[in-house]
Formats: C-alpha cells, sequence, structure tokens
C-alpha cells in the first residue's frame, strides 16, 4: 500500500508553473486532457493533488515528459535552453478546466 503526503496549497501553486496553451494541447482538451508546464522535481502524484486542490476536479491519469533544452548560438556564443517538464492531466468524465485563466 502506498502512502501519499498530502501537499499543502503554497506547495501546489508552487508545481503548477502555467497551463501549455499550443494548437496540438487544444485539440487534447476535447479528450478532457490538459497541459501544464510544471516544476522538475515534482512527481505525478504531486501533480495530481496539485490539479485537484487548484481546480477541484478529478484526475484520472497523469503523463510526465521532460523536454531537454535545445544547443542555440546567440551572437557568436554557443549555449542551452532550459529544461522543461511537462505534465498530460486526463480528467475524469464531466469535469473540466478553464485554461484561459492562466496560473500566477
Amino acid at each position: 500500500m502506498k502512502k501519499f503526503k498530502i501537499i499543502s496549497n503554497q506547495r501546489a501553486l508552487s508545481l503548477i508553473k502555467s497551463p501549455i496553451m499550443t494548437e496540438k494541447s487544444t485539440n487534447l482538451n476535447q479528450f478532457n486532457k490538459y497541459s501544464f508546464f510544471v516544476s522538475k522535481d515534482s512527481n505525478s502524484s504531486e501533480i495530481k493533488q496539485a490539479i485537484e486542490n487548484i481546480f477541484r476536479v478529478k484526475v484520472i491519469k497523469i503523463n510526465t515528459l521532460i523536454n531537454r533544452g535545445k544547443l542555440k548560438s546567440f551572437k557568436g556564443s554557443l549555449g542551452y535552453k532550459k529544461d522543461q517538464k511537462k505534465a498530460i492531466v486526463t480528467l475524469a468524465e464531466g469535469n473540466t478546466i478553464d485554461s484561459s485563466l492562466g496560473i500566477k
């Protein structure tokens, strides 16, 4: 049996950085899936609790992925973009999130 730590509201707000508003993520909304940028040190159970606390919805499934930063050249010097962690959240039937509000 797994034991989950209950996270505070402040921790929940620090985990979820912002919703992803691209054409691909908007098309996922019709399947009750929503995309968010999340903190890199978070895990799926923490993300699930944070989404349920903030938006008052029932989460069924969480998929996470880490996009590695690309190599970029700026004024002749090489550097890397930041790594980003994304979470794709699947909600229970009948639950929705108004992603136009945003989180800040």
